[in-house]
C-alpha cells in the first residue's frame, strides 16, 4: 500500500492509497454498513445514509463533531482500478463551508486584556 496526502484548495485533505485489494472488496468495505463500522463508526456520522452514490465508484458521508462548534464535514471516498490489479483509493475530506464558517466565527477568542468590562459566566 502507498499513501500520498495533498491539500485541497480551500477547506479539505485529499488522500491517494494503492490497496493490493480489489475495486469490489474495496467497494464493499466503503459502502456496506456492517463492513465501515469497523472504521467509520455510526456516531461520527450525521446520517446512517451515504450523502451521495454512485456505486462501484464514489460514495459521500456527511461527519459531524461530537464536541463544540460541532463541525461537520463530508468525507468522499473514490475508487478505481489501479495497474497492478488493485484498487486506487481516493478519500478527500472537506469542511462544510457554510457551516464551519458561522461556528468558526462564533467560537472567536477575545484577548483577557483588553479594556471591555469583564463579562462573567455561569458554569
Amino acid at each position: 500500500m502507498t499513501d500520498q496526502q495533498k491539500k485541497s484548495p480551500g477547506t479539505g485533505i485529499q488522500q491517494d492509497y494503492d490497496l493490493d485489494a480489489a475495486p469490489q472488496k474495496v467497494w464493499r468495505a466503503i459502502s456496506i454498513p456492517e463492513f465501515r463500522e469497523a472504521w467509520l463508526p455510526k456516531e461520527a456520522l450525521t446520517d446512517d445514509e451515504a450523502a451521495s452514490l454512485t456505486p462501484g465508484e464514489e460514495i459521500s458521508y456527511r461527519m459531524r463533531e461530537n464536541e463544540p462548534p460541532f463541525l461537520e464535514s463530508t468525507v468522499t471516498f473514490r475508487i478505481a482500478p489501479n495497474t497492478a490489479g488493485g484498487t486506487h483509493l481516493r478519500v478527500i475530506h472537506e469542511l462544510s463551508h457554510e457551516l464551519s464558517d458561522a461556528r468558526l466565527k462564533r467560537t472567536t477568542v477575545t484577548a483577557a486584556n483588553t479594556n471591555r468590562r469583564p463579562v462573567m459566566r455561569a458554569a
